[in-house]
């Protein structure tokens, strides 16, 4: 009986001891690139304990810790888990869910999938869509609503421009918003017009919300199979990191959610958007750092100071060279910016301000300044989302008053077949400046800006390092002295974007201490040529040393 009690005490201390072993793998046979102390360094074994990183460097016989499970990558390589720093995730899945138009090349193609996609959902209320883009038809002009009444869609039809700022309706849509001849423009905002002074359909900026107010509110079953969807995708592209760049007061407590249940599969530091009704609700409950092993941030807010390019609507400081009677949309006067600045950053939240043009961008500076001096900020952070048309005397001030430039490289080579049209050749000259940036010292935070642009970060790498089109144009790349290099490209989409997130502690780079974010993928990314950057596929993503998609 006495053995038997002592057997019985034996197996289950050996039990208990077992459960308390730690996994540690080793990952061995690998080609690895990580940015340490803003160098590039390479390895060939990495070693993880309890989801983070414990050894990196060379392959070796003897490690000072012994691991339990060793796993072969046969050479493949290891590049950290990449980080988008400007995108929209609700937005992302969306589009998944409705129709979308991204990159379809003719008017006529466009309506014939508005119509095809109407057919196949007839109980949904409205037509919902995002994408179409009039600069790649050859018609090169707005659309209108009678282009999409010809569908005979009986149901209003509400399709977002690939910006994100302008809206297509149809006839419907804006009678059922009011939407006629006597609707004054809203500040901020542009309703497009015939020149009997009717609207056309094409609604720019704040105007947007003439309609969308009348929309149906996405429901809670909506929300969560677009956020499910946006996740899988992030993850199969690599990506262990997004900033998703305006989030209402329903994300925020559906992020909550996700992550309680250990549902994030990429780490989300989240913007506000705005500084207005969810910022008073949010900020009531402090910043939210590091939540649930670092997967989620809420302690930034983006506030919107003018629409973007492609619509006209980025503000300039001088008229638009291909419309001389419109220098774009202004949100907020100098005094608005600079009180709802004063408000956010007060409460100790990060500003992110979207400025595409160079008068936005000029205005948003001068609010920085002004922040800085009145609440003496240090290690703020201040970020100006896009900085796409700066002008060159601004460019500096960037780097004086420690403003992070996030930028998104595909805007570059999506926008170069009209930028310059827009401003000139005098004004690009500002324009995507990402090599002018950097060399002053300047952070560069790469993104996407998705679904604006594709979310695959290896389309922003490629952009990033040779300004061209996936078909290689313009040869010698789009104002080719603005390049980066393949190491400062990969840095501005790990390291940097982690920085710019305060998040650059916990991840970023692989490093000991933090938690194991790497993707293996199909190719090397320093070897390859320049071309087949595009090209590369995401083998493997592992989040915090667990795999989160495999190929």
């Amino acid at each position: 009986m006495f053995k038997n009690a002592l057997f019985l005490l034996s197996l289950l201390l050996i039990s208990c001891a077992n459960a308390d072993e730690k996994e540690i793998v080793l990952y061995k046979n690998l080609k690895g690139y990580t940015i340490q102390s803003d160098s590039l360094v390479a390895f060939s074994a990495m070693m993880i304990e309890n989801g983070k990183v414990i050894y990196i460097g060379q392959e070796k016989p003897l490690y000072s810790v012994q691991p339990t499970k060793t796993v072969d990558l046969e050479g493949r390589t290891v590049l950290p888990g990449l980080i988008d720093a400007h995108a929209h995730v609700f937005g992302l899945g969306y589009l998944r869910i409705n129709v979308n138009l991204a990159g379809i090349e003719s008017k006529d193609s466009t309506l014939k999938k508005i119509a095809a996609f109407a057919q196949e959902n007839p109980e949904n209320q409205w037509i919902i869509g995002r994408g179409w883009n009039q600069t790649l038809w050859e018609e090169n002009e707005f659309p209108t609503a009678q282009d999409l009444d010809k569908l005979n869609i009986d149901k209003p039809v509400f399709l977002d421009r690939v910006d994100g700022h302008a809206v297509w309706a149809n006839s419907k849509a804006l009678k059922l918003a009011g939407v006629s001849r006597e609707t004054i423009d809203p500040d901020g905002g542009k309703i497009i017009r015939n020149k009997s002074g009717d609207p056309t359909g094409v609604l720019v900026d704040n105007a947007i919300n003439l309609i969308e107010k009348y929309m149906p509110e996405r429901t809670k079953l909506e929300q969560e199979k677009a956020l499910h969807l946006a996740l899988e995708e992030m993850a199969s592209l690599g990506m262990t990191g997004v900033h998703d760049a305006g989030i209402n007061l329903g994300a925020y407590q559906m992020y909550i959610d996700f992550a309680d249940n250990n549902e994030l599969t990429t780490r989300i530091y989240a913007m506000i958007g705005g500084a207005g009704v969810d910022f008073d609700l949010i900020s009531e409950k402090g910043l939210l750092k590091n939540y649930a092993d670092d997967k989620l941030f809420v302690q930034s807010v983006k506030l919107y100071q003018d629409g973007a390019l492609g619509s006209r609507g980025a503000a300039m400081i001088h008229p638009y060279s291909d419309d001389p009677v419109n220098s774009g949309l202004l949100f907020y006067d100098q005094v608005e910016l600079e009180k709802m600045m004063l408000k956010v950053a007060s409460k100790g939240y990060q500003v992110n301000t979207h400025a595409i043009g160079d008068l936005a961008n000029r205005t948003v500076l001068k609010a920085v300044k002004k922040t800085v001096e009145e609440l003496d900020l240090l290690d703020h952070r201040f970020r100006i989302e896009h900085a796409q048309i700066v002008h060159p005397d601004d460019i500096p001030l960037f780097k004086e008053y420690g403003v992070i430039a996030s930028m998104q490289p595909t805007h570059a080579t999506s926008d170069m077949n009209m930028a310059e049209d827009r401003v000139g050749s005098d004004r690009i000259l500002g324009a995507y400046a990402w090599r002018s940036f950097l060399n002053q010292g300047t952070i560069l935070a790469a993104g996407s800006d998705f679904p604006v642009e594709d979310a695959n970060p290896f389309f922003g790498l490629y952009s990033a390092v040779t300004r061209k089109d996936q078909q290689g144009n313009p040869v010698e790349g789009w104002y080719p002295e603005q390049k980066l290099s393949r190491e400062e490209a990969l840095k501005s989409f790990t390291i940097d974007a982690a920085w710019a997130g305060f998040m650059q502690d916990v991840t970023g780079s692989l490093e000991v201490g933090k938690w194991a974010d790497f993707i293996v993928i199909d190719r090397n990314y320093f070897e390859i040529p320049e071309s087949e950057i595009w090209q590369i596929q995401v083998l493997e993503t592992w989040l915090g040393g667990e795999q989160v998609y495999k190929k």
